[in-house]
């Protein structure tokens, strides 16, 4: 069973946010990274990029497979995690702790259309 965090909203796409003021913190899933199996890439957006919410902002690779990443939130990049560059496994070992980009929020409701981690344990679990 994939581990799911309480204080986390989720994407059925399998990105969660976490949302810390103005900011919200972008990764993928304990699901996800189950899913893609050891991952040796993170594509990541530069510092300064627009994401919006349901598109693509990058992508992951695995020895498996390579997926899209479907950004949760719109705004504005403000950070992105450089240590996924010279270690991406660190998304296998944590994916909650390890985040992938800071976007400052350009709507801060679009929030609410996520999903809850009951909501997204459903998501996982069909």
């Amino acid at each position: 069973m994939s581990k799911i965090l309480e204080e986390l909203r989720y994407s059925d796409s399998h990105e969660w946010a976490k949302i810390e003021g103005d900011i919200a913190l972008v990764g993928i899933t304990d699901y996800a990274q189950h899913a893609l199996g050891n991952i040796v890439y993170v594509d990541m957006p530069e510092v300064g990029d627009e994401v919006t919410a349901g598109e693509e902002f990058g992508a992951v690779e695995s020895v498996k497979a390579a997926s899209d990443l479907i950004s949760p939130v719109s705004g504005e990049v403000v950070e992105i995690n450089e240590a996924l560059d010279d270690e991406p496994e660190l998304l296998n070992a944590d994916p909650y702790t390890n985040w992938i980009m800071k976007v400052k929020l350009s709507d801060p409701s679009e929030i609410e259309s996520l999903l809850d981690a009951k909501a997204y344990e459903a998501v996982c679990a069909e």
